[in-house]
């Protein structure tokens, strides 16, 4: 088991996405994506500023192709008139018919980028290239039943783990003795979602959504 531990910039509900029963990684940090198998943990921090704090912790449960994704989680595409959970949509890239089934099909020209919030309207179709390159250099969309997103309310690093706290980037070379005080704290958790993520309104409860 390998255990992955970063910073989660902004905690907007797209990145990771922990609605609808399933927690999902599909943006953002590619070298996670690209390397992380079944079995591992992957830990989100908060910033310094905020006590780099635990914010989430899954166990990837599945990997998925960009066009399985879109085809198996519907309830994660994007829908900019919805509820806040419906706008987070991590869901944003729509297949082309070269991307099916095809081992290159993570090719940023196989896919359509929809609106969401990685995507600029500066730019011609609403796409931002940018996002786009990153995140399908990823190459595959991490999956998990098994996880606890704390949102608002995240967790102080329990005593033994500091050295998940790390700078830019993410970090995976931690020492089994990290990784078994990790494995003991993940036991006394209740997986689920907690709370509602950092940066939505209070009024919004859309992040209690139970099911796809």
């Amino acid at each position: 088991m390998r255990l992955y531990s970063y910073i989660v910039a902004s905690d907007t509900g797209f990145s990771p996405n922990p609605f609808s029963g399933v927690c999902t990684l599909a943006c953002c940090k590619p070298g996670i994506r690209r390397t992380a198998t079944v079995g591992d943990w992957i830990v989100g921090l908060t910033p310094k500023s905020d006590g780099n704090r635990i914010l989430y912790c899954m166990e990837v449960g599945n990997l998925l192709r960009y066009d399985q994704y879109w085809r198996r989680f519907k309830c994660k595409r994007p829908n900019l008139n919805g509820s806040l959970s419906e706008r987070s949509g991590d869901n944003i890239y729509e297949p082309k018919d070269a991307a099916v089934g095809n081992r290159l099909s993570a090719d940023p020209r196989n896919y359509r980028q929809l609106p969401s919030r990685h995507s600029k309207p500066k730019f011609s179709n609403y796409e931002d290239p940018d996002t786009k390159r990153s995140d399908l250099s990823g190459q595959r969309v991490l999956v998990a039943t098994k996880f606890a997103y704390f949102g608002s309310t995240p967790q102080k690093l329990p005593k033994g783990l500091n050295d998940l706290i790390v700078g830019l980037g993410y970090r995976c070379n931690f020492s089994e003795e990290t990784k078994e005080g990790f494995l003991e704290f993940v036991k006394k958790l209740e997986f689920g979602v907690h709370a509602k993520p950092t940066r939505w309104r209070k009024d919004d409860g859309s992040w209690k959504s139970t099911g796809c």
